[in-house]
């Protein structure tokens, strides 16, 4: 599996440490699902699904260093980068760890990684397969940004205004009954 561990000693505030494979954005949308559901949130799910793979798929191309492979090994990353530091692993590498965080209205997803060089969103080519993660980011999320760690490492984060889901259903229900004019 490509978890680590799952911290929540504030059960609005969540992580999970995700191992250097690409099965770890599919661990992120689990992850994800899962919190979600568990906040009364899962209409968000969707936006913060695609967001977090994005998110994470860069962490692990960019600042682990990790190319698509075809074959057996394809899952392994061998460059995953070790460094010095505060939140490192007990094999002192800098982990990748996905955290959503939601303070109402809104719901943060946050990856850090050990990469300390901030996101750079490309001139959109739509004939490339790749590059347009950070447009992707932009679109489905409020604001996002990136901040360095202290050390070594970076977040990257993306903010989703979350709606309270008795609020949604009573504008849903008030909406209903409206006479069209």
């Amino acid at each position: 599996m490509s978890t680590g561990t799952a911290l929540a000693v504030d059960p609005h505030v969540v992580t999970c440490t995700l191992a250097p494979r690409f099965e770890a954005v599919r661990t992120a949308r689990d992850f994800a699902r899962t919190t979600l559901h568990r906040w009364g949130l899962g209409d968000l799910f969707d936006d913060v699904a695609l967001v977090a793979s994005e998110l994470v798929t860069n962490a692990l191309r960019h600042a682990v260093g990790a190319r698509p492979e075809t074959g057996p090994s394809a899952g392994d990353l061998a460059a995953f980068p070790a460094q010095g530091g505060p939140q490192q692993a007990m094999d002192g590498r800098l982990p990748i760890r996905i955290s959503l965080v939601h303070r109402s209205p809104q719901v943060v997803c946050a990856v850090s990684d050990p990469s300390s060089n901030g996101p750079v969103a490309r001139e959109a080519d739509f004939v490339a397969e790749s590059g347009r993660g950070l447009h992707l980011v932009d679109s489905f999320s409020r604001s996002w940004g990136w901040h360095p760690l202290a050390g070594a490492g970076k977040v990257v984060w993306a903010l989703f205004e979350a709606e309270d889901p008795g609020a949604a259903a009573a504008r849903e229900a008030l909406g209903r009954h409206r006479r069209s004019a």
